[in-house]
């Protein structure tokens, strides 16, 4: 399989899967929540508040590990398994790009000052459970 396919099923997964999970280190050991995701091309981005234990853990250890496209019919969905270095960005660009309804539950709006977005640049990605016989690895 060709990198441009691969890369092509990779977007076809975070196109349909928003909730996966969200590991980041913690006094050296993992620690894992579920999270909504957005993507522009393979660039990933979450909302959270700056409030949260993972904020301090990403500031301490930007390395983050997220599972996306799991969805539960069988040993054989297809998922995606991402490497990559997290940044907090709280610039009004992301907070409005990133903003709906559901979020009303936690913040006041757009620019409610502990409304933050955590933007996950990947640096490995790995298509698992492919038709293809994966495990299919993008460097980036």
């Amino acid at each position: 399989m060709s990198t441009a396919e691969i890369k092509q099923q990779i977007l076809g997964v975070l196109e349909e899967s928003k909730v996966g999970t969200l590991a980041t280190v913690k006094n050296n050991k993992p620690h894992s929540r579920y999270m909504t995701y957005y993507h522009d091309d393979l660039t990933l981005y979450t909302p959270t508040s700056k409030d949260t234990h993972k904020t301090d853990e990403i500031d301490d250890n930007p390395n983050v590990h997220i599972l996306l496209g799991y969805e539960g019919r069988g040993y054989g969905d297809t998922f995606v398994e991402i490497e990559g270095k997290a940044s907090i960005e709280d610039s009004s660009e992301y907070k409005e790009k990133l903003w709906n309804e559901h979020l009303k539950k936690w913040f006041e709006g757009p620019n409610d000052p502990n409304y933050i977005v955590l933007k996950i640049e990947p640096t490995l990605i790995r298509l698992m459970n492919d038709d293809e016989g994966s495990p299919h690895t993008l460097e980036l």
